[in-house]
């Protein structure tokens, strides 16, 4: 294993084919089991891409920041809800924000948090740095995510919901994570803009167009968060694990995507 102390360094060892890996949590399991692709790892755990950043309301979080220093953070303290359902206490203590970008689903219910938040990922890479949206997020040989950016939502406009098949340290069935704002209008408070994530429900994160659009102009009430839900199942590639069926999946969409905003 290599652990290169500098973000340079675990560039050139990646690009050489080395396998990154940060708190180790996926990577690690696959290295025991014969299944990891890679014949060398590369560490980033001293490369010093730690810590959590704010200026105002915009915050960057180091890639090797761990799920636990998140969930202590007083100001991320809108995610701590999401963070607490990931995982075992331990688990979150090793495991990165970095690393939950590329967890496959029903697990990495961070990056379902901040697809919701449009949040930005900083990479460097042997041709340099670069900056790209998490919803499009695809790196080259040799690239390396060193941050993640998002603005904090403004108080109210945060949901977070996720069904599981236990209370605690289990992946999820449905996730959903949202930023939506309201304004008062002619026919009362209705929905002004609308970002909603879906986890659970595709092989990765994904937008719920659909239901964004659905939403617009209109209030968050039952009827039509029921409506946003059935619109939501044509953003989804649902499928069969251990944990719930293709079917069950999109049939308790709707469900969990109202108890989101109104319990």
């Amino acid at each position: 294993m290599r652990i290169p102390d500098s973000v340079a360094a675990a560039v050139i060892h990646a690009a050489a084919g080395g396998r990154v890996m940060a708190g180790g949590t996926i990577v690690m399991a696959q290295v025991n089991h014969g299944t990891a692709a890679a014949s060398e790892l590369v560490s980033l755990r001293r490369a010093g891409v730690s810590g959590i950043a704010v200026e105002g309301t915009h915050v960057s979080v180091g890639a090797t920041t761990t799920l636990a220093e998140v969930e202590e953070s007083t100001d991320l303290a809108f995610l701590r809800a999401a963070v607490r359902t990931i995982a075992s206490p331990t688990i979150r203590t090793l495991a990165t924000v970095g690393g939950n970008l590329f967890v496959p689903q029903p697990y990495g219910d961070l990056a379902v948090c901040l697809l919701a938040l449009d949040a930005t990922v900083n990479i460097t890479g042997p041709d340099g740095d670069r900056t790209a949206p998490v919803e499009r997020l695809r790196l080259d040989r040799g690239e390396i995510v060193t941050a993640v950016r998002f603005a904090v939502p403004a108080a109210g406009t945060w949901f977070y919901h996720k069904a599981m098949r236990r209370r605690l340290n289990s992946a999820a069935i449905v996730a959903v994570a949202a930023v939506v704002e309201t304004a008062d209008g002619p026919a009362g408070r209705t929905v002004t803009s609308a970002r909603i994530a879906l986890g659970g429900v595709a092989p990765r994160p994904v937008r719920a167009g659909s239901a964004e659009t659905v939403l617009i102009g209109r209030p968050l009430e039952t009827d039509v968060l029921d409506e946003a839900g059935r619109a939501a199942r044509a953003d989804i590639d649902p499928f069969d694990d251990s944990y719930a069926s293709a079917w069950y999946r999109s049939r308790v969409l709707p469900v969990h995507l109202r108890r989101a905003f109104i319990g």
